[in-house]
């Protein structure tokens, strides 16, 4: 499997505020873009894998659901994680 715990674990304590919070926005942030860059490796591949296409529009949408709300919430932190991550609008 592509994301196992250790990995998750990971991206929460380079991300987040610790291993264990998961609820992070900072966090949520980077595992959706981990997942969003293994979906978009795998349709290079596979490009009729529809129900995969659906996926990564959805969680670029969830993605760009927490960005907007850091970025009202925190503008600093938005665009620490921004510039981390190399996410461009």
């Amino acid at each position: 499997m592509y994301l196992t715990n250790e990995k998750k674990k990971e991206l929460f304590k380079k991300y987040g505020k610790s291993e264990n919070d998961t609820g992070s926005t900072e966090g949520q942030i980077a595992l959706f873009s981990h997942r969003i860059n293994h979906l978009s490796d795998h349709l290079k591949n596979n490009a009729k894998d529809f129900n995969t296409e659906r996926s990564l529009v959805r969680l670029v949408g969830k993605r760009r659901s927490l960005l907007d709300y850091l970025k009202a919430k925190d503008i600093l932190r938005y665009r620490e994680i921004i510039k981390e991550l190399g996410i461009r609008k």
